[in-house]
């Protein structure tokens, strides 16, 4: 059985997301952020070193990481319909998209999240630097979703879950107010029933 470990507020979802899409058993544990400090608890240090979600066990493997967690659950499905068929160019834009959710793409918008947490004074060096890669991310997002339905191409893939997850972040702190196609996509991608059963989920 596959067991998810899940905290609050958390990128997660996304694992939740992917198992109810793939309509696969699984289990999930839940782990609560310390209101004071919204820190990961101790609970999950007893499953994984690094203390993060999700954390994903199937019986011998224990795994962290969403893009590793991700793939091991494709490898565990029977369906193929989450990933291109390898070696195709939609396999590796769905290869570009899936990494470039947690490299290029997180940085500056958790870092974003953090630096609105926080009072603020006068332009920093951060500053320049995270609002210069909001706008080449974003922008490469944008153009790329006015060329075609989603990040793969134009069937839905496990990389339009790892980046979505990302760019509802983004909307919840006004990053895309006015990245039209970003803004449809995700109005798009909301109405899917997995969807919307991750978010009640997690």
């Amino acid at each position: 059985m596959l067991t998810v470990h899940h905290l609050n507020a958390s990128r997660s979802t996304r694992v939740i997301w992917l198992l109810n899409e793939l309509g696969l058993t699984y289990d999930i544990v839940r782990h609560q952020r310390d209101p004071d400090t919204h820190l990961a608890p101790d609970s999950l240090k007893a499953i994984h070193p690094l203390g993060k979600a999700p954390v994903l066990v199937d019986n011998e493997h224990t795994l962290c990481e969403s893009g590793a967690i991700m793939e091991y659950i494709l490898d565990k499905s029977e369906s193929n319909q989450m990933r291109p068929e390898h070696g195709t160019p939609a396999y590796y834009k769905y290869l570009e998209w899936t990494h470039f959710a947690e490299g290029s793409l997180a940085l500056p918008v958790i870092a974003s999240v953090v630096m609105k947490m926080e009072q603020r004074q006068g332009d920093q060096a951060m500053d320049s630097y995270i609002n210069k890669e909001i706008d080449v991310d974003f922008s490469y997002i944008d153009a790329t979703l006015a060329e075609q339905a989603f990040f793969a191409g134009e069937e839905f893939s496990a990389a339009d879950i790892m980046m979505t997850v990302m760019l509802d972040i983004a909307d919840n702190i006004g990053l895309i107010s006015t990245r039209k196609n970003i803004k449809a996509y995700l109005s798009k991608i909301h109405d899917r029933a997995a969807y919307k059963a991750a978010q009640e989920q997690g």
